[in-house]
């Protein structure tokens, strides 16, 4: 987590230090924001379309939280009207619910979410803007783990899916200054789905499960436009 941490602040300062052309303006074309973001994913299994691992009947599962630093990029086409990207990994595990209550199931899998949103700036008294914001989203999937019971029921890998869904957003840029210094505030609510492929050792599809996401990614942080 510290060195995730370190890397976000590394990369905001280098993206201000490579732009000396611009001093901070709260009107500015360019704003970067380095957050702290918490990731709630849902992770229920929505169809079971392979079961010859051999899930009894009732088998559930979710994903557990995570708090991850992100730094997000912002281009203002418009006093009203930016488009916004960020970048971050979150670690998640995945584990067994209500047939299967204490199973494990994933004991490790990195997700990249790659999302763009198109957002709408409100003008308000103070300089203080909400914001709304929808726009593609796709998941990666990076070094995923299968658990102890997967291991036990005989699934030696695993593999989950990158997928398409959409990203809604809603939030708040606060200014501290007039030298485009800010505090951010910010929550999108992801529609994500995606599917977990387990294989044996002979490399036979054992599982196959659909699952729902749609993780709340909460964050807040400082803001600089420049």
């Amino acid at each position: 987590m510290k060195k995730l941490i370190v890397s976000a602040l590394l990369g905001a300062t280098a993206m201000i230090a490579a732009t000396p052309a611009y001093a901070g303006d709260s009107e500015g074309k360019l704003q970067v924001k380095l957050l702290a973001t918490g990731v709630l994913p849902d992770g229920k299994i929505t169809a079971l379309e392979n079961n010859a691992i051999g899930l009894p009947a009732g088998s559930q599962t979710s994903a557990n939280d995570n708090v991850v630093p992100t730094l997000a990029v912002e281009y203002f086409a418009s006093p009203n009207f930016s488009i916004e990207t960020i970048c971050c990994l979150t670690q998640h595990r995945v584990g067994g619910e209500a047939a299967i209550a204490g199973a494990t199931i994933l004991d490790h899998v990195l997700i990249l979410p790659a999302t763009v949103t198109m957002k709408y700036h409100f003008n308000t008294e103070g300089g203080i803007k909400p914001y709304l914001g929808v726009g593609p989203s796709i998941f990666f999937y990076i070094d995923e783990k299968p658990a102890a019971t997967t291991t036990t029921l005989g699934g030696r890998s695993v593999k989950l899916d990158n997928q398409f869904g959409v990203a809604l957003q809603a939030g708040v840029d606060i200014p501290i200054n007039d030298k485009g210094f800010g505090i951010s505030l910010d929550a999108k609510k992801y529609f994500m789905s995606t599917r977990l492929h387990v294989f044996n050792a002979a490399g036979a599809e054992v599982l196959t499960t659909k699952h729902k996401l749609d993780p709340w990614v909460i964050s807040g942080g400082v803001a600089y436009r420049f």
